[in-house]
């Protein structure tokens, strides 16, 4: 497969804003409407398990149809790809700004959520494609801090949109969004070069790959801990809203309190490039955990002490986003660092998994009540120790080899 060749340095300022944009969006479009989910369940006549199934069902799309855009922008070139997906995306938005009841608005967040998965792929698949050396590394780095600001800078748009015009003007907003990326990709972004040969087994060969690394019980820990960590925050996305509505937090203040999670989150990505060359990464993953299972117990233990307080709920998830900000680098470089030769099936699979098993996270919270933080703290406690034993079981396995 031909790729498109390197841009000169002129390009590089839109362009890197463009690609930023494009995986932005799905973040975006997945935390926006959160500050709304407090009130949807009265709104609608349903139960919260029913409004959990549109976060849910939006990060099933969102991780599933990665899958399928990775190899098809390979074959039939990014730029298709993309320009599929946003229309997509842009069409369950708009749908999701008309739906009368829960299940239109939830069948609009799986679409939505459909096409946003092509943004992610095809913009990571781009910075490969179009940088090289250093200032490929600069652009991922550009990249990282911003997804991490996007989650509670979409909670505060889409909680103060919520008040003033409605929660449809979320829907509307990434609507107009799409548009102007689609517009944007149509007009301005580079051609990819599909392969020019028909691979007719492409199919077989990757499935093989995933059978492969199946075979590999060091890959699949990597996984599982990657997985497990981040149901443990969509669980916190997910009922957060919840939680803080019974403290008597509205939709216009909901993103302030979630805000501590991804902020401490680029504390611990910043603290691990300095460390991880003396500490390692298996330090850095289990002092990750410590903090992670530290600041749920921490929690858990002020809602049973009878602490009931928004800051109380919040503040000791600080150390959860400091944990997560050391732990996930290093488990994303276990999982594709096994076996670089399969690096991009590995970065799939784990990328699906994560979002399968942070979808049912999602789900999982509407399924008991909420009146303070302490169910939700179990919750998250019980998902961070399932990493804690696969990682416990992948120490044993390294130190037995």
């Amino acid at each position: 497969m031909t790729s498109s060749k390197p841009l000169p340095p002129a390009s590089h300022g839109p362009l890197v804003v463009y690609l930023i944009a494009q995986l932005a969006f799905g973040l975006i479009a997945m935390t926006i409407c959160i500050p709304s989910m407090q009130e949807w369940g009265a709104q609608f006549g349903s139960s919260q398990a029913a409004v959990q199934l549109t976060f849910s069902g939006y990060v099933a799309a969102y991780g599933g149809f990665q899958l399928i855009y990775g190899p098809l922008s390979d074959r039939l070139g990014r730029k298709k790809v993309l320009m599929f997906g946003l229309a997509l995306a842009g069409l369950g938005s708009a749908l999701g700004a008309m739906a009368t009841d829960l299940t239109q608005l939830t069948a609009a967040r799986v679409l939505q959520g459909a096409g946003s998965a092509a943004g992610m792929v095809v913009g990571r698949a781009m910075v490969q494609d179009l940088f090289r050396g250093p200032e490929r590394t600069r652009v991922m780095a550009y990249i990282g801090m911003v997804m991490g600001l996007c989650p509670p800078l979409a909670t505060i748009v889409g909680g103060q949109l919520h008040v003033q015009l409605g929660w449809q003007a979320n829907f509307v907003l990434m609507t107009v969004f799409a548009l102007i990326l689609l517009a944007t990709a149509w007009r301005t972004l580079p051609a990819h070069k599909a392969a020019t040969t028909v691979q007719l087994h492409w199919l077989g060969a990757m499935l093989g790959s995933y059978a492969r690394l199946a075979r590999e019980p060091g890959f699949l820990l990597h996984v599982f801990i990657l997985a497990m960590t981040t149901a443990t925050f969509y669980a916190f996305l997910a009922g957060a809203p919840v939680v803080l509505g019974s403290y008597g937090v509205g939709p216009d203040r909901i993103g302030y309190y979630i805000m501590c999670v991804p902020l401490s989150y680029l504390v611990g990505n910043y603290l691990i490039t300095h460390m991880a060359h003396r500490a390692g990464d298996r330090t850095m993953m289990r002092l990750g955990q410590a903090l992670t299972v530290g600041g749920l117990t921490l929690m858990v233990m002020l809602g049973l002490a009878g602490v009931h307080t928004p800051l109380a709920f919040s503040l000791p998830l600080i150390l959860l986003g400091l944990g997560h900000g050391l732990l996930v680098p290093a488990a994303l470089v276990g999982t594709v660092g096994l076996l670089p030769a399969l690096a991009g099936s590995a970065a799939a699979v784990a990328g699906l998994t994560q979002q399968v098993l942070g979808a049912f996270s999602g789900y999982a919270v509407g399924l008991v009540p909420h009146d303070g933080a302490i169910n939700l703290g179990w919750i998250m406690l019980g998902f961070a120790l399932c990493a804690s034993v696969a990682m416990l079981t992948l120490h044993r396995r390294e130190v037995r080899s």
